[in-house]
């Protein structure tokens, strides 16, 4: 594994994939290195993809991925279901360090890390997880025709989210530790102003009730410290996002956030030879066609790169 490699793409899911299909098309033969737990990125963690073009039937998120990976390979990428554990980007060579202690040299290294929800930290949050806890009310919400909705957070996400689960719900209540919202001041009016979303102050969620679905929480007021248990079909966690840039810290330039800056439109690192996409570098949009398009650009932008050196 120590010959000079033309490029090795740190990560899978939907940008790292597509920047593997686009890589090796090129006849780049990229080496992707996919996680050892986190391969495919977060789309395995959903279940039906709605909204992924090309599927009028939708599809499962695993299937949608394993898809990608197949295409990948066809063209002569090679996958290592490891992760890289150390990274030195500077310089002309890039050196990367694997889970079993493999060292890669790389003229160009695509980073396709992704990003992770944050959780509330809950024992029963995890173990609910798709059944009836949710991180993403686009991906889930059509699941909740008529039901009664939590949903946590106190941001533009969480009030987006909120609004966007009430065309499904029957009812949506937004739990906030504070008693006031950190979200803009139009997303704040728009949740405000909607008759479908009741909002419960100063008050956290410490547990998720029911056997194999959530069927409530049990919630503490911050104020006046009471505990009480409340019916609910589903939990929304619209608590925010963490890039997975923890190896990239002090090697590229990233926002406050922790998102990896690039120039302009293009997907172009502080670091030469050095490309982000997908959500490592996307506040905005987190979609698995946003997604997989700046793993698309991320390819050509490192393809121009190679053969100009």
């Amino acid at each position: 594994m120590s010959d000079l490699h033309e490029l090795v793409i740190v990560g899978s899911g939907p940008a790292g994939y597509t920047a593997a299909i686009y890589a090796a098309r090129a006849e780049l033969s990229p080496i992707v290195y996919e996680g050892s737990v986190t391969a495919g990125g977060a789309l395995m963690n959903t279940t039906e993809v709605e909204n992924f073009p090309g599927f009028p039937e939708g599809v499962m998120g695993p299937e949608l991925m394993d898809s990608l990976r197949k295409q990948a390979e066809k063209f002569g990428a090679k996958l290592i279901t490891d992760d890289i554990v150390e990274m030195d980007l500077s310089g002309e060579i890039k050196t990367l360090k694997d889970g079993s202690g493999n060292t890669l040299k790389a003229k160009s290294v695509i980073l396709a890390t992704g990003s992770a929800y944050k959780e509330i930290g809950l024992e029963n949050e995890k173990r609910l997880s798709g059944r009836g806890v949710s991180w993403c009310a686009t991906c889930d919400g059509f699941f909740f025709r008529e039901k009664v909705l939590a949903v946590v957070g106190g941001g533009d996400s969480a009030m987006e989210e909120a609004n966007f689960l009430t065309r499904f719900a029957s009812k949506v209540y937004l739990i906030h530790r504070r008693d006031s919202l950190r979200a803009s001041k139009i997303m704040a009016e728009r949740a405000q102003a909607n008759p479908k979303i009741e909002f419960i102050w100063n008050t956290e969620v410490i547990d998720v009730l029911g056997a194999d679905k959530v069927e409530g929480l049990k919630l503490r007021n911050l104020v006046t410290n009471e505990v009480s248990e409340k019916a609910f079909d589903g939990l929304f966690v619209a608590i925010g996002h963490v890039p997975r840039s923890e190896l990239l810290t002090g090697q590229i330039d990233l926002d406050s956030e922790g998102y990896v800056k690039v120039e302009g439109r293009t997907t172009n690192t502080n670091q030469k030879g050095v490309f982000a996409c997908g959500d490592l570098v996307d506040h905005t949009y987190r979609q698995a066609i946003t997604a997989a398009g700046s793993g698309c650009a991320a390819a050509l932008d490192a393809e121009r790169f190679l053969s100009g050196h």
